[in-house]
């Protein structure tokens, strides 16, 4: 393999410095620094640049010549077409237009603050229609049942309700024991140990219970119904469907969302109970407080009320759920950075929707369920 060298042949004309070999990443790379030094020297003498008897040359090569060049093509050069054209596409490069620095406007905030606000906006609009689909679908079930999609109910039940029995049972149980040893802790201060059954009742069957279910929901069964929407519209699946004449409402967006509803409240009581059960060895080990007993004080602080509250709970919960995943599973343009994008927006989304949820049946069941309440 030829090596890059650098000759100066003096001419009647002045100086030449004729350039040979191969200058490429291979050849060049271990004498960078000599050929600059060596290019640097020689550039202010040279009268012209013989490139004729070069072999070969690669940008890396050609980049240390145009920075010895100055950045411009010398007065003097003669080269080949095929080594100008790598020239050529360094001198394009360098003298690319650079974009223009645009201040920012004094009204960038509020631009800001808009933008965000008409996006908010039609994701509300959009998510209203999709209810109002929702709910014509539901008409036309009720007015025809035998259009029921009851294949799609069955198998989103399946895969939301019965395979997330392990893991919110496991979560229950684990709550359950977390919030009974925390309790005792305090309640062992005062000499109010059988009072850690008012605790883990309520706390567990009103509030604990449901929200906990639906955010483990939200995060596994929520993001698989949008990731499963997004693949469809990247594989137009859904377009196909439309061309077909099928209604994507009624065949993909209402059986998720009747499966949901169904199955969440089935999951909160089923969690409940798994957490009730931790709470209770929880509390014999730490508190002495036997079986027997809880089971019969968790009837009488805990009223009836409060599990209807929690199934109610559960079952707006998995209504909006499942609205939120379809909503943003729907919105998936074709291609995949979209697909992962609404993926996350869809759990975050329907994570807080669930929480806002909770609050506004905390005020308006602030009076009902509650020992002492009237």
């Amino acid at each position: 393999m030829s090596a890059a060298r650098i000759e100066v042949i003096v001419r009647e004309g002045g100086q030449v410095v004729r350039l040979s070999g191969r200058w490429t990443l291979a050849t060049t790379s271990r004498l960078a620094a000599v050929l600059s030094k060596e290019l640097g020297r020689v550039s202010d003498l040279a009268g012209s640049w013989d490139c004729l008897e070069l072999e070969a040359i690669d940008s890396a090569g050609a980049v240390l010549l145009w920075r010895a060049w100055k950045r411009a093509w010398p007065a003097r050069l003669s080269i080949r077409p095929e080594h100008r054209r790598v020239f050529e596409r360094i001198d394009t490069a360098d003298h690319e237009p650079r974009a223009a620095m645009v201040p920012i406007s004094p009204l960038h905030g509020a631009m800001v603050i808009g933008a965000a606000t008409i996006g908010i906006g039609r994701h509300l609009g959009d998510f209203v229609a999709l209810v109002g689909q929702f709910g014509l679908n539901l008409a036309h079930v009720l007015r025809y049942p035998v259009d029921l999609p009851r294949r799609e109910i069955s198998a989103n039940l399946y895969k939301s309700g019965v395979r997330a029995m392990p893991v919110t049972a496991l979560v229950g149980f684990l709550i359950g024991v977390v919030l009974s040893y925390l309790s005792a802790l305090q309640l062992k201060q005062f000499g109010a140990d059988i009072f850690i059954v008012n605790i883990i009742g309520l706390g567990l069957v009103r509030e604990l219970g449901p929200v906990l279910v639906a955010i483990l929901v939200a995060g596994r069964s929520g993001s698989a119904m949008t990731a499963q929407l997004g693949v469809m519209r990247v594989t137009e699946e859904i377009d196909a469907l439309a061309t077909m004449g099928v209604s994507r409402g009624l065949r993909l967006v209402f059986p998720k969302v009747v499966a949901l509803t169904v199955a969440l409240p089935l999951l909160v009581l089923w969690s409940t109970a798994i957490a009730l059960i931790g709470g209770m060895v929880s509390a014999q080990l730490q508190l002495d407080i036997s079986y027997g007993f809880f089971f019969q004080t968790l009837p009488r602080v805990v009223p009836v009320a409060n599990l209807w509250i929690g199934l109610a709970k559960g079952a707006i919960f998995g209504m909006f759920i499942a609205l939120v995943a379809c909503h943003f599973g729907l919105r998936v343009r074709p291609n995949t950075e979209s697909l992962s994008s609404n993926t996350t927006a869809s759990v975050v989304t329907a994570i807080t929707v669930v929480i806002v949820i909770d609050a506004m049946f905390a005020v308006a069941t602030r009076s009902i369920g509650l020992p002492g309440s009237a």
